[in-house]
């Protein structure tokens, strides 16, 4: 008996020029591969939009609505991927994209680091967990790296008492080992130190760190940290985000990405003008109404 179709409902649902986006990035059926294996009961399509409903709503995965697939089935597949690496596939295929629609090198030589503590649920173990005496939150820390443009490049989740110095090590030489057209990465001043030397000597990158104006307070938009900040901020939409809930950091590494896949997505997707354009005016607006007229923007 064939699967039903699922009608689209949630905002979260993955619309048809997004699936045609990430379709083609999802690793081969079983059943069409040379080893073999059953095909899969349940479309992918509504495989995605229920972890993409999870992500944006924050709910329970065994408080997933009926209309979608069994939650052990999602959950699944969501592990899965995640192991495997597709996920951060998608995520770099996703922005490669971005960046080649602007008119961006496919791979980017400047980076931005900064990172974020989150207070976690009772359900992240002690061994994973840790308190931000800074912050003053007992949680993780997520440490994001991006482009230029603010895309994601990568995402690691640690307990919050490592200090962001500590964590760029290991974040720097991930980097190195994959992304080795890398010559130049911004932090602020918590990434200063013997870190910059570090980095210039062992891994032949360049650390450059962006400081607050002496005296300066409350919030202020400094020269090149503000497009992490900015990509934190879209993190923060996703309420699965607003606080740490899995067991293990890669999940939710996986969370993250999840919601970052959904943002480029969309913003691919999106019709009207380029995303790096969105202030301008249409032609047709600015060249007055006889040009509208001729364009056809008329109700006839």
């Amino acid at each position: 008996m064939p699967t039903p179709v699922r009608r689209r409902r949630y905002p979260s649902d993955t619309t048809t020029a997004e699936w045609a986006l990430i379709e083609p990035l999802l690793p081969t059926p079983a059943c069409q591969t040379k080893t073999g294996g059953h095909p899969e009961k349940w479309p992918r399509r509504q495989i995605v939009d229920a972890i993409r409903y999870i992500v944006d709503n924050g709910a329970k995965w065994r408080a997933l609505p009926s209309d979608f697939p069994p939650w052990e089935t999602v959950y699944g597949f969501f592990a899965r991927w995640n192991q495997a690496g597709c996920v951060t596939y998608i995520r770099d295929q996703l922005r490669r994209r971005i960046r080649t629609d602007l008119g961006r090198c496919l791979h980017p030589v400047t980076l931005i680091v900064d990172s974020q503590s989150v207070k976690a649920a009772h359900t992240v173990s002690q061994d994973t967990r840790g308190y931000d005496a800074a912050k003053k939150i007992n949680g993780r820390k997520r440490h994001i790296v991006v482009d230029t443009k603010g895309m994601p490049v990568m995402i690691m989740v640690t307990p919050a008492d490592m200090t962001d110095r500590d964590a760029a090590r290991e974040l720097l030489w991930r980097l190195r080992l994959t992304q080795p057209q890398i010559t130049q990465v911004w932090a602020d001043s918590a990434y200063a130190g013997q870190l910059v030397d570090w980095a210039g000597d062992f891994l032949n990158i360049t650390l450059r760190t962006v400081s607050r104006p002496k005296g300066a307070k409350g919030f202020i938009v400094l020269p090149r940290r503000w497009r992490v900040e900015r990509t934190i901020g879209w993190i923060m939409n996703a309420r699965r985000n607003a606080r740490d809930y899995e067991r293990l950091p890669q999940h939710s590494e996986a969370h993250l990405n999840w919601s970052l896949i959904t943002l480029m997505t969309r913003r691919i997707a999106r019709k009207g003008p380029r995303t790096d354009s969105w202030a301008k005016k249409p032609d047709t607006i600015s060249a007055g109404p006889a040009a509208q007229s001729a364009a056809g923007t008329g109700s006839g």
